[in-house]
């Protein structure tokens, strides 16, 4: 199983938004010295909490501050552009840097109704999401309706972003698949996401660009030396999201103590640990462990990590670890 990061370009208390973007190109350069194999940003706008708002300029960016990780947006959320305008994008930045670039496309609208007036997106409109992947792909493949300038030269990667509701469209289409959210509690109802995923690769047709099923799960992974630091670590973020889901707002990450010393509702405390316990985190044992179910119930060919903290020194430190774990094993398990 392959290991990757998502950077979502997470602002801190006392930062400001530009110190948010340096920061995940930082990330990029250590996670290249971990040995990852992907480095990847994601589509946010007009998040308090969240700088990364223009995945092609951040790819770019960490691009050119790296030299061998794949780098690529995990993903561009295709309802905010016309598909010729990303193909144009990605096309652009695999010239530049042959043989590294990746595109995941998700189908997320803008979260508040100002954001998606902004993006000249109307939350009642139909869902062309199918149709524009098939439109964007045939440009990047050269059998789109208008030449792709740049022209290709070589394939840049597809992958759908999916809660699980996108699995038959991505089979059907010939792409990886990218899962995260519910469908990975293997905890709660192991057999439902058996049965997803497997019907993904019954289901799968093989493409020029991907011959096989390609299964990528996406979620929370802290990891530290004990499964007390782990669990601290994780209070900022789950913080934001109940903050988020209580208060209408998704702010900076505030330091642990900060967190700690809040007088929380029942209800804002209740949001707080359904986000942390929907995370793995443990000391590296238990983190392998935990890992080597979720490979048992998903058979996944890749682990896409998304976690953030306040203190980048412990985040560092995490994705270090979690490294390491991958490093000691064998092609296909996880130790434990």
């Amino acid at each position: 199983m392959r290991l990757s990061l998502l950077d979502r370009s997470r602002t801190r208390a006392g930062s400001p938004d530009s110190r948010a973007v340096w920061n995940t190109v930082e990330r990029a350069n250590w996670a290249e010295r971990f040995g990852y194999h992907r480095f990847w940003v994601a589509e946010h706008h007009a998040v308090p909490g969240v700088a990364g708002a223009s995945p092609a300029v951040l790819v770019g960016a960490v691009a050119a501050r790296t030299s061998r990780i794949r780098v690529g947006a995990g993903g561009v959320m295709l309802p905010n552009h016309p598909p010729l305008v990303v193909a144009e994008q990605f096309s652009t930045l695999s010239a530049l840097y042959p043989g590294r670039v990746d595109l995941g496309l998700g189908r997320s609208l803008g979260f508040t109704p100002p954001v998606r007036r902004a993006l000249r997106r109307d939350r009642d409109a139909p869902d062309t999401f199918a149709d524009d992947v098939a439109e964007l792909a045939g440009y990047l493949s050269g059998t789109g309706a208008v030449t792709l300038r740049p022209a290709p030269e070589e394939t840049v990667p597809l992958f759908v972003l999916t809660g699980g509701g996108g699995v038959g469209l991505a089979a059907e289409a010939g792409l990886p698949v990218v899962v995260a959210g519910p469908l990975l509690d293997i905890d709660r109802d192991p057999g439902r996401t058996r049965a997803v995923l497997d019907g993904y690769r019954e289901a799968f047709r093989p493409s020029p660009s991907q011959p096989r099923p390609h299964v990528v799960v996406s979620l929370d992974v802290m990891v530290a030396d004990s499964a007390a630091e782990a669990a601290d670590l994780l209070l900022p973020e789950a913080w934001a999201m109940a903050a988020a889901r209580t208060r209408g707002e998704f702010p900076p990450l505030e330091p642990v103590s900060d967190v700690q010393a809040r007088d929380l509702t029942d209800r804002e405390r209740r949001y707080l640990e359904e986000t942390r316990s929907g995370a793995i985190h443990g000391d590296r044992t238990e983190v392998a462990e935990h890992l080597g179910r979720l490979l048992a119930v998903t058979g996944a060919d890749e682990l896409l990590a998304s976690t953030s903290t306040y203190d980048r020194d412990a985040l560092r430190r995490s994705d270090q670890l979690l490294a390491e774990i991958f490093g000691a094993q064998s092609p296909g398990s996880l130790p434990g």
